[in-house]
């Protein structure tokens, strides 16, 4: 293993492009090294990292994989850990998003919306328990109302963010005391990349008591603070939604 990096670092997946680059530009401004991990972004994520080195030299790791695979985990830890010699805070960010209406889902469906919502998040979780312990540090999931809130058409989705859910919750209790894990569910921040139509925005605006959408630095604010400024905060999701959960 290399020297220890004089630098907390955060490995963040799914961190080239949306909110995923955000986080990673906030943590690395608030002092972080980052390790961006990436699927199909590679360029984003290159870009990205090329962007902080020109900050702080030598703050930055891109990491490619498919999280569906089941090595990725151990491999993103592990290569973390042989560039950096530590790490300090996981944000398990990445998430496929589709509908999925009953009726016509299919067991591939199921395994990528797992695989990359509640699947991988665990297993980097446990891949990354004996580095976080050492430098007492935490993990925040990114969640989603719709855990809490079914969305039409989107079952699987949301049985996995829910699943997520829980794990934060159970993982905060069987790492404690060491690392403290928590998690961030934004309401609407970013539409998704395929589009949202007019007329559906601004209904769902309409059922936000703040009336409007929030930022992807919304979302990255929050993940700082539980990283870094909440040292007595674990188990807890953060709703970064405007109010909505409070809508009937």
């Amino acid at each position: 293993m290399p020297p220890r990096h004089d630098r907390p670092v955060a490995l963040i997946t799914g961190a080239g492009k949306r909110v995923g680059a955000v986080i990673a530009r906030t943590l690395h401004a608030a002092g972080y090294s980052v390790v961006l991990h990436c699927r199909r972004s590679r360029d984003e994520a290159a870009a990205l990292a090329a962007e902080l080195e020109r900050a702080c030299a030598g703050s930055s790791l891109v990491l490619q994989a498919d999280l569906a695979d089941l090595q990725a985990p151990t491999m993103l830890v592990d290569a973390t850990l042989a560039h950096f010699g530590r790490l300090d805070a996981l944000v398990n960010n990445a998430s496929a998003f589709f509908p999925t209406p009953v009726g016509t889902v299919t067991v591939e469906q199921w395994n990528e919306l797992f695989a990359s919502n509640a699947q991988a998040p665990f297993f980097l979780a446990q891949a990354a328990t004996p580095a976080l312990r050492a430098a007492q540090g935490a993990i925040v999931n990114l969640v989603d109302i719709y855990a809490e809130r079914a969305l039409a058409n989107h079952p699987l989705y949301c049985m996995a963010k829910a699943a997520l859910a829980a794990m934060t919750r159970a993982l905060a209790l069987d790492l404690a005391p060491d690392v403290r894990v928590n998690g961030v569910a934004p309401g609407a921040v970013l539409w998704p990349s395929d589009g949202k139509p007019y007329d559906d925005q601004q209904a769902m605006l309409a059922r936000t008591p703040m009336q409007r959408a929030g930022s992807p630095e919304d979302v990255a604010g929050a993940v700082l603070w539980l990283l870094r400024d909440a040292p007595y905060v674990t188990g807890q999701i953060l709703n970064v939604d405007g109010g909505r959960t409070l809508a009937v």
